[in-house]
């Protein structure tokens, strides 16, 4: 018998509770999914029939930084030359809404509860059980497939190739920036982490790339020679209007996100590229909150380095007064060493995520980097915010889009992301 509605809380709560399966890699389970729950309406686009006629363009991103802004950037142009899209992204900073969006706007609680309630009926004798990002991508593409969308953008959660998303046939595959992340799921060494990533290339599928390192194009390379597939890498900056995220990469990202949807063979026109880049709004990426409040999800070496730079372009040599907070299994140490150079002093504020490395941690790191940076532990990221703006200097505030949710949700009053589902 079906079980009675969940409210919004309620199906979250359950939602969350599937984290307990841990991460697991693999098509098999979203395949299932995508069959049962979308009755396997379309062959072409598991999952993404479109109640028109036509079938929606379908746009994957895969890397190691910059996807997301790539995806929000590609999401923004098309709207900007009146298409109707399908936005999919992770991770969520406030409201787990934020990870689905159709047409600019986030998937409404009543279309959360109601869709996962129906994939909970769905699964639940399932062995294995689906993880959450495999039900997460099962209710945004059913919600995609009821919404009419001309444009659906799907951005990898880890890796590419057993990527839960990579179970939909692509019109373009895109391949941001390849660097050191999630070496526990794939792999050691950036031609390993590439090879992941890369997978997200299928035959005869056109590839758009970022500018990578030699390891990684040289992988990327042999991957679409072996699809057959047309491959296109971007090394030039979109220079011709302005940019609403600030920085030389996002200038960089703004290229790739323009190939990529030519490469989809989709019309756009310059005056919509320029609309779409001037009006686009992607929070933590390196986000004016005030005259001196910058946020910024860094949250790897190569992330943080770029984050560096950005500084430099905006405050020249000022230094920053730095509130961080790192995941526990990330590389800290090169984190930091990254931020050293344009950080005066560091607060490490206590906050509420379990996966977040102990202030403590941080500052052993701290202490022995070179020179060593002066910091404090704060009881809370309220205290770490007053403390800092007792100082002259510009705020940073980063190390991770988890604690640049965390600091958002305080800013402006709302709750946190980890209050969403409480109940």
């Amino acid at each position: 018998m079906p079980r009675p509605r969940l409210s919004y809380k309620e199906a979250l709560a359950w939602l969350y509770s599937l984290q307990r399966f841990g991460i697991k890699l693999g098509l098999e389970n979203i395949r299932r999914l995508l069959h049962e729950r979308c009755s396997g309406v379309c062959v072409k686009r598991p999952g993404l029939a479109a109640a028109s006629d036509s079938t929606p363009k379908v746009i994957h991103v895969a890397g190691t930084n910059g996807k997301g802004s790539v995806c929000a950037m590609i999401d923004s142009i098309c709207r900007a030359q009146g298409y109707r899209t399908g936005l999919f992204t992770s991770p969520h900073l406030v409201t787990f809404r934020e990870r689905i969006r159709v047409n600019g706007e986030m998937i409404s609680e009543d279309a959360v509860a109601d869709g996962l309630i129906t994939i909970r009926n769905l699964v639940a004798g399932w062995d294995p059980h689906p993880t959450f990002f495999e039900v997460t991508t099962a209710l945004a593409l059913k919600c995609f497939s009821e919404a009419n969308i001309d444009v659906v953008i799907l951005e990898t959660g880890i890796g590419g190739r057993l990527d839960a998303t990579n179970a939909v046939q692509s019109d373009v595959s895109v391949i941001t920036q390849i660097d050191f992340d999630h070496e526990e799921w794939l792999g050691n060494t950036l031609a390993e982490i590439a090879s992941e990533k890369a997978g997200i290339i299928k035959p005869g599928t056109p590839v758009v790339a970022a500018s990578q390192l030699p390891e990684a194009e040289q992988v990327i390379r042999a991957r679409a020679i072996e699809c057959e597939a047309p491959l296109q890498f971007v090394t030039e900056s979109y220079n011709a209007s302005p940019i609403a995220l600030r920085s030389q990469h996002q200038k960089q990202n703004a290229a790739v996100a323009i190939a990529a949807i030519h490469a989809a063979q989709i019309d756009i026109n310059d005056k919509a590229i320029a609309r779409g880049l001037v009006s686009i709004q992607w929070a933590a990426r390196f986000q004016k909150w005030d005259d001196r409040t910058i946020i910024d999800g860094a949250h790897n070496p190569a992330a943080a380095r770029a984050l560096a730079e950005t500084w430099r372009e905006i405050f020249g040599d000022q230094k920053a007064t730095l509130i961080l907070a790192v995941l526990s299994d990330k590389d800290l140490r090169g984190i930091c060493e990254a931020l050293a150079p344009i950080a005066d002093s560091v607060f490490l504020p206590r906050i509420h995520s379990q996966r977040t490395a102990l202030p403590e941690e941080l500052a052993k790191v701290l202490s022995s980097v070179t020179p060593p940076l002066p910091y404090s532990i704060t009881a809370s990221v309220g205290e770490a915010l007053d403390r800092a703006r007792a100082k002259p200097n510009p705020i940073l505030i980063t190390g991770s889009l988890h604690f640049a949710g965390e600091v958002l949700a305080y800013l402006r009053g709302e709750p946190a992301a980890f209050e969403e589902c409480a109940q």
